[in-house]
């Protein structure tokens, strides 16, 4: 490498401006913004620095060639040109990257076959032998980036990406790269933050990387030191003795830098988080330097009358899982910052649309790996204020309504129920509690569209009030709340599972236990108006066949198989409520399968095949849903329009004594009045309405089917 040469230096989009001047501060000269990095002239103790010192690159690339092409042989044929035998030998190993925009070459992995096979000939050609192919530590790795026409080979001298620093533990992944943490924390202005003895809280730390990072960069603590090899230690231009004083430089400016650290701390619910937090910190250097501990979001306070940044990275709720408990948190964290941290700067880094009620002094877009994020400041005001007013109109509704169920809910044991919905118009909400086994209590919030007569803006604010009442006054932990927002599905969208990964919970209704799932799906897996029904259906089961139409979870079955009885059909389109119905039976100790059957079918078309196949069934629930037009279907079901000849079908296979239980929750169903001229028929809407729903008495409509004697 000459005196001087020019570098590539790779860093996340959105701080391309950034790296330019970490890269003047290092040492580098001619330094330009580019997209996706910066160019620039250094030594080689410059690009050793670099790789040693900056916070916010990925890759070091010194490029060797550039070139333009036409085609595949035109590439290998650029490769080959290259005196390759400058840089790695025959008994060494390498390795080939190939990225860019490629419209003369296939593939990236042909594209890195063709560069690997050009420098295995030349060297071949020079020596008679030829290196091996190492993907996973190459003494040499060669990086290939086209564009257009335009080739660049170069050598890659970081090796790894420069954000593995060395302290994360082998095999455990991070939601936030290490060089993107640190540039937050640049943006945030923490070091000069730190300069003054300002502090750093990150109240949601997780494995410890905001921490980690802020305190190296406080401390003066080169992010490359804990690592053990670079792409240039293989290279045939490396020079150890340069390398090794730039070592022994940081050594000594670490040891200097981390007697001077101000209070810097981490907290995190998740005691499996802190536990990691704790050993990336100890693997770090930092133990005694960082603090980190399990502590709830709501208790996250400063540390002593310094003031500070606190930064912190929420959960983006890209899943509907994550989105169901997104909304709530943030709510939280608004209060938190307002009410706990007056005179702080804080830097907040979301992918949600959800907002934590402060106007953000400046924001900006970064992208974490795939997701487009979005970056705010904040200057929290000096004083400390109060947390989100709640209108007191809203706590007195919620407890008025919880005073009127008290009784019931003691007298019939009642563990989930409707508390409260859109009661108040401003307030378009609705409120289930549901007390687990597992966790206790769960608010489950769902939100309708606000009356055209309120702004969105209002609308926002008032949803952030209300879910930071409801805990309080519904007596729930801040953190279990899973909140959604209530829109019509379609197609598949009824029936498959929108989220990866989301834990359940057992719930006691009557005999049964039932298994519910707060965030993953639009609904629970238990719909909390149809309980009367269900109770019915277990009084009413004893030695009857029960056939459960559209089935759902099979909660009606299970209450069935409870009440005594001797065969349960349960029919659904959907395989994955087909197993959370075999979860719910074995919940209660029954063995899905004959006699207690689940069947994967499209309703519809199940009630055409099941005459002279199927015996007669003494009890039907038909519950179908009010509109559905799944690829899978052979038709599209609309209950008003279909009702009539979906409840003939099932009356098909009823007994001469049996009832079929018909019921919907389609707004404004009228029942066709042919099937009153067939059938006994009673409207039971009324008395299946149970005491939490009485205020909506619309949500659903039943109806008792017999045949006439």
């Amino acid at each position: 490498m000459t005196a001087t040469q020019p570098l590539f230096v790779t860093v996340a989009g959105g701080f391309e401006g950034l790296l330019r001047e970490e890269m003047s501060s290092l040492g580098a000269a001619d330094c330009t913004e580019a997209r996706g990095g910066v160019r620039c002239a250094a030594s080689l103790e410059t690009a050793y620095r670099i790789c040693l010192w900056s916070r916010l690159a990925n890759r070091v690339l010194l490029p060797l060639l550039q070139a333009s092409i036409g085609n595949e042989d035109e590439l290998y044929a650029a490769a080959l040109g290259v005196d390759w035998l400058q840089h790695l030998g025959a008994e060494q190993t390498l390795a080939v990257d190939f990225g860019g925009v490629r419209p003369v070459v296939s593939h990236t992995r042909f594209g890195a076959l063709r560069v690997k096979d050009a420098v295995v000939d030349r060297l071949r050609e020079a020596t008679g032998e030829r290196p091996s192919v190492d993907t996973e530590r190459p003494n040499v790795r060669i990086n290939a980036f086209l564009h257009q026409r335009e080739l660049t080979l170069a050598l890659d001298l970081s090796g790894d990406s420069l954000h593995r620093r060395g302290y994360r533990a082998p095999g455990t992944m991070a939601p936030l790269k290490e060089n993107l943490a640190a540039a937050i924390l640049m943006r945030a202005g923490w070091p000069d933050i730190a300069a003054r003895g300002g502090a750093l809280i990150d109240p949601m730390c997780g494995s410890g990387t905001f921490p980690i990072e802020a305190a190296w960069m406080a401390g003066d603590v080169a992010p490359g030191l804990l690592r053990t090899h670079f792409g240039f230690h293989g290279w045939r231009g490396h020079d150890d003795a340069v390398w090794k004083s730039l070592v022994d430089e940081a050594l000594e400016r670490q040891e200097a830098g981390l007697a001077r650290l101000p209070p810097i701390v981490g907290y995190d619910q998740d005691l499996a988080a802190v536990r990691l937090a704790l050993a990336n910190v100890e693997r770090a250097g930092l133990k005694g330097h960082v603090h980190i501990e399990k502590r709830e979001l709501d208790a996250a306070e400063p540390v002593g009358r310094v003031t500070g940044l606190v930064v912190v990275n929420p959960p983006y709720g890209e899943r509907l899982q994550d989105r169901s408990t997104v909304a709530p948190l943030y709510a939280r964290l608004g209060d938190v910052l307002r009410s706990r941290f007056g005179g702080w700067q804080a830097v907040v880094l979301t992918g949600s649309d959800a907002r934590i009620g402060l106007r953000p002094e400046r924001s900006w877009q970064v992208r974490n790996g795939p997701i487009l994020c979005r970056l705010e400041r904040f200057v929290l005001a000096d004083e400390p204020t109060p947390q989100v007013h709640v209108p007191e109109a809203l706590v007195n509704r919620l407890r008025k309504n919880a005073r009127h169920l008290r009784n019931w809910i003691k007298r019939e044991g009642i563990r989930c129920f409707r508390v409260y919905d859109a009661d108040i118009p401003e307030f378009a909400l609705a409120v289930d509690i549901y007390d687990t086994e597992e966790e206790g209590r769960w608010l489950h919030v769902q939100e309708y569209a606000a009356p055209a007569t309120v702004s969105e803006r209002d609308a926002e604010k008032r949803l952030r009030q209300a879910l930071g009442a409801l805990p309080d006054v519904l007596v729930a932990p801040p953190g279990q709340i899973a909140f959604k927002v209530r829109q019509r599905q379609k197609g598949r969208d009824q029936y498959e599972k929108q989220g990866r990964g989301g834990r359940f919970h057992t719930v006691i209704e009557g005999d049964a236990r039932l298994r519910v799932n707060l965030t993953d799906y639009l609904d629970t897996g238990l719909f909390l108006d149809h309980r009367v029904v269900r109770r019915h259906i277990g009084e009413q089961s004893r030695g009857a066949r029960f056939l459960n139409l559209f089935c759902y979870t099979a909660t009606a079955s299970v209450h069935a198989a409870l009440g005594g009885a001797r065969e349960t059909v349960s029919v659904d389109l959907s395989r994955t409520y087909l197993e959370w119905g075999r979860e719910n039976l074995a919940a209660n100790g029954i063995t899905a399968g004959s006699p207690h059957r689940l069947v994967h079918a499209d309703c519809l078309q199940w009630l055409r095949d099941a005459l002279g196949r199927e015996g007669p069934f003494d009890l039907i629930l038909l519950d179908p849903p009010s509109f559905s037009n799944s690829k899978r279907m052979t038709d599209t079901l609309d209950v008003q329009r279909d009702h009539v000849a979906l409840v003939d079908a099932a009356m098909a296979l009823l007994s001469p004594q049996g009832e079929l239980i018909f019921s919907n929750n389609r707004r404004r169903f009228r029942l066709d009045p042919a099937l009153s001229e067939r059938y006994t028929v009673v409207d039971r809407s009324k008395w299946s309405m149970p005491p939490d729903f009485a205020r909506n008495p619309g949500i659903h409509r039943c109806f008792s089917i017999r045949h006439r004697q």
